[in-house]
């Protein structure tokens, strides 16, 4: 059978009686539906499945990720344990450096003694209004002191060397107005003090 042939007896093909196609055009039309059918099932059921698999695989790859942080974070949890155990110590530490209520008036004293021994003049000591924290309470005291350059820097060397948490803020110096060898310095020590228990209730 030569093509001519061929073409024209597919042209003389009956779809309604398929059973009488000659082999070749049965064979052909089996693969021509099989092809279809292939591409058919590839768009509509393997390329959505290419999706979803994208999609779990990036999912796979966030969760990989997050994995891998929380097994370091696994890794230094001793060592984390450890830090917070030292910064647990060195804030008891801090805490024991603050007085408590009752101590307080020892500890301004201790202030007034340090002046006297740096050799500086008091014209003003005025406690002011306690500030409560969460743990603790800041005591303020404006002061004036007169006397010369190393007298307040002795002073100053000697609140910091307290055992307690002083601390001097809001400093003004200037001459005095009477004697210009002299200085006069206004300043706000602040003194600390931990919250007694009964405070932290109330609190």
């Amino acid at each position: 059978m030569n093509l001519q042939d061929a073409l024209d007896e597919l042209q003389s093909l009956d779809v309604n009686n398929v059973g009488a196609w000659p082999t070749f055009a049965y064979i052909g039309a089996c693969i021509l539906l099989l092809a279809l059918i292939t591409i058919g099932g590839y768009y509509y059921q393997v390329d959505p499945k290419k999706l979803d698999l994208q999609r779990v695989q990036r999912e796979e790859n966030s969760l990989r990720q997050e994995f891998e942080k929380k097994q370091v974070k696994a890794a230094n949890l001793d060592k984390f344990r450890d830090q917070l155990a030292e910064m647990e110590k060195s804030f008891g530490s801090m805490l024991r450096q603050l007085p408590s209520k009752s101590e307080v008036a020892n500890l301004l004293n201790d202030i007034s003694q340090t002046r006297v021994a740096a050799g500086l003049e008091e014209q003003l000591f005025k406690p002011e209004g306690e500030q409560p924290r969460d743990f603790y309470v800041i005591l303020p005291n404006k002061i004036t002191v007169t006397g010369n350059y190393h007298e307040m820097a002795d002073f100053v060397s000697r609140v910091a060397a307290l055992p307690r948490i002083v601390t001097i803020s809001d400093v003004h110096i200037k001459t005095e107005a009477d004697n210009k060898k002299n200085l006069v310095m206004n300043a706000t020590v602040n003194t600390y003090r931990y919250l007694d228990a009964d405070e932290e209730n109330r609190e």
